[in-house]
């Protein structure tokens, strides 16, 4: 049992410094499986047929239309011109001296409207130098700002979020992705008020030690990286037009996000609920409740519209669009296979016998559903590196669990539902973000962007800007070194 133990332990310390140099989690996380799986001396091949692939297997075809249908969203965004155009309409109306304000809101919007983390950050970072330039504010708190609103509030806070942390659990607990909604705004309020405080503080101690935006970020002074990032990004999204700020496309430009918001409402609260589904508990439909799909059913659906909308919106695009489909497919792929990748191997680990003392250990903290929910849940992704994963793992291993003790305790699903996802984001770690960036297949867009986040609230503020990393100079060594999957 010992040795099964430090198996577990040691994959997964395997598992998060491959990860951090990174190596794809869809290699390593059947790798670190099977290390685990070795030393516990239990069957290697059935646990890779029997126990990992089902998992991964089961992941994907609950929430591949999720990744599916967001991809092309956020492709077709980005295509059209629209998240530009809302991004420089929030810049325009606020002005650069709230650059760090205009960067979180512009991106917790876009987030929060189901536009896809990657889309997101090349939308922004264009915008976002412009402001920091213009404001003289140190570059390297762009990443941060950036973070803040994309990683956060946005993804599991805010109700009705169709990004894939706030559907996650409507499956275990039964719920929508409007669960508990005073609960997410009051998180999301606290969350962008203590992040904003942060940064305007940082700005404020970088600033008095002399720091500015001019000032070379010692990644770039190593690689020469200090010219202009904008025309680097072209490849990536090419909207026929420049955005100009002015409010009529800026609202122009929010209305996709508006009907996902919209349509996701109005299916859960009204269609769907209308509608005859007692053909679900056949079993050639799974014999589910309807609780179990209605999320991922309403969000989907909801997705699909705000694509329509766009081709609805400017006709004249729909070959740039169509193109814009088959891209958005492709870049699905490698997000929803890291992501269930490490299902697999938390689904691979729980099957262990020595999982039991880590189970048993988790519910000896607290015998309240709430508090075991949150604390399993954040240690996951913690440890796992994933929100979304790290969900998925806590509640396919402790679901059925914390789903009867809270119901023994008169906790609401709703509630449940809230504080876990709002949990996931919490202590998870970028690194494991690095396959979701479509544009490769084995770097990630993520944890380079973020390392200037790192860096730019660890250093002491009486150093020196030769020396810390930025954001800007990340970006342009990935994009030089992107492999197209």
């Amino acid at each position: 049992m010992t040795l099964a133990l430090v198996g577990i332990f040691v994959s997964l310390a395997l598992l998060i410094a491959l990860a951090y140099r990174g190596h794809s989690v869809i290699v390593l996380a059947p790798l670190m499986a099977l290390l685990a799986v070795l030393l516990a001396g239990a069957p290697i091949l059935a646990n890779y047929t029997q126990v990992f692939m089902p998992a991964l297997a089961g992941f994907i075809a609950q929430f591949f239309p999720l990744f599916l249908t967001g991809a092309i969203f956020g492709k077709l965004m980005a295509d059209s011109g629209y998240a530009q155009d809302f991004a420089a309409w929030i810049s325009r109306l606020l002005g650069p001296q709230h650059a760090l304000l205009v960067t979180v809101i512009a991106t917790a919007l876009l987030t929060s409207g189901g536009v896809s983390a990657w889309v997101i950050v090349f939308t922004i970072f264009p915008i976002a130098r412009s402001l920091f330039e213009q404001a003289d504010i140190p570059r390297r708190l762009m990443p941060a700002a950036i973070a803040l609103g994309i990683f956060t509030f946005a993804t599991a806070a805010l109700p009705g979020s169709p990004q894939i942390h706030n559907t996650i659990p409507t499956r275990f607990f039964q719920t929508n992705t409007f669960a508990a909604p005073f609960l997410g705004i009051i998180g999301a309020a606290i969350t962008f008020g203590l992040g904003m405080l942060w940064l305007w503080f940082r700005q404020r101690r970088l600033v008095a030690a002399g720091e500015s935006f001019g000032d070379l970020t010692h990644a770039e002074r190593r690689t020469g990286a200090v010219g202009p990032v904008g025309d680097e990004m072209d490849h990536l999204h090419t909207p026929d037009r420049e955005p100009d700020g002015s409010a009529r496309r800026g609202i122009t430009g929010l209305a996709p996000v508006a009907v996902v918001v919209a349509t996701n409402a109005l299916l859960t609260y009204l269609v769907i609920p209308a509608m005859d589904t007692g053909y679900l508990a056949e079993k050639r439909y799974g014999g589910v409740a309807l609780a179990q799909v209605a999320s991922v059913w309403s969000v989907t659906a909801a997705l699909v519209v705000a694509s329509v909308v766009i081709f609805l919106m400017r006709p004249g695009s729909a070959g740039t669009y169509l193109a814009g489909l088959s891209e958005g497919a492709k870049n699905a792929v490698i997000p929803v296979f890291t992501t269930a990748s490490e299902v697999a191997y938390g689904a691979t680990i729980a099957s262990l016998a020595a999982f039991a003392l880590v189970r048993d250990g988790i519910f000896a903290i607290s015998d309240n559903a709430l508090v075991t929910s949150v604390l399993s849940t954040s240690v996951i992704a913690a440890v796992t590196g994933s929100a979304s994963g790290g969900l998925t793992i806590s509640l396919n291993t402790f679901g059925e669990q914390l789903v009867q003790m809270a119901t023994a305790q008169g906790i609401s699903m709703d509630l449940m539902h809230r504080a876990t996802a709002m949990a996931s984001v919490g202590f998870d770690s970028p690194s494991q973000r690095r396959d979701h960036h479509p544009a490769r297949g084995h770097r990630a867009l993520a944890p380079g962007v973020l390392q200037g986040h790192r860096h730019g609230h660890r250093r002491r503020p009486g150093r020196r800007a030769a020396g810390r990393d930025g954001a800007r100079s990340h970006l342009r060594q990935l994009l030089s070194r992107a492999t197209v999957s």
